[in-house]
C-alpha cells in the first residue's frame, strides 16, 4: 500500500466557501478540526442542521486526493491554496 501524502492543511472559524492554509491543524477525536467552524459532535453544514440539529458530525474533516486538481484544472477551475477561482 502506498503511503499519503499530506500537501496541505486548512481551516476557516467561519461559514465560507474558503478555507485558509495553516502551518499545522489539531485534530481533535470525535470532534474534527480544533478552530473549524465544521468541529463538534453535532452536524455544523446549514442544510443539515436544518433538517435535524441533533445529527451527528460525520464530515469533521475532509481528504481529497490531489489527482482531482488536475482533473478539475482541465474543467478552467484553479486552485489557489486556499480557494477556487472559476477562469
Amino acid at each position: 500500500m502506498k503511503k499519503g501524502i499530506v500537501k496541505s492543511v486548512s481551516k476557516s472559524g467561519t461559514h465560507t466557501f474558503s478555507k485558509f492554509n495553516c502551518d499545522k491543524i489539531v485534530l481533535l477525536e470525535g470532534l474534527g478540526v480544533e478552530g473549524d467552524a465544521h468541529m463538534g459532535e453535532k452536524v455544523k453544514h446549514r442544510s443539515r442542521v436544518a433538517k435535524d440539529p441533533n445529527q451527528p458530525n460525520l464530515r469533521q474533516i475532509h481528504l481529497i486526493h490531489s489527482e482531482l486538481f488536475d482533473e478539475l484544472e482541465k474543467k478552467d477551475f484553479k486552485w489557489k491554496m486556499d480557494k477556487w477561482v472559476r477562469t
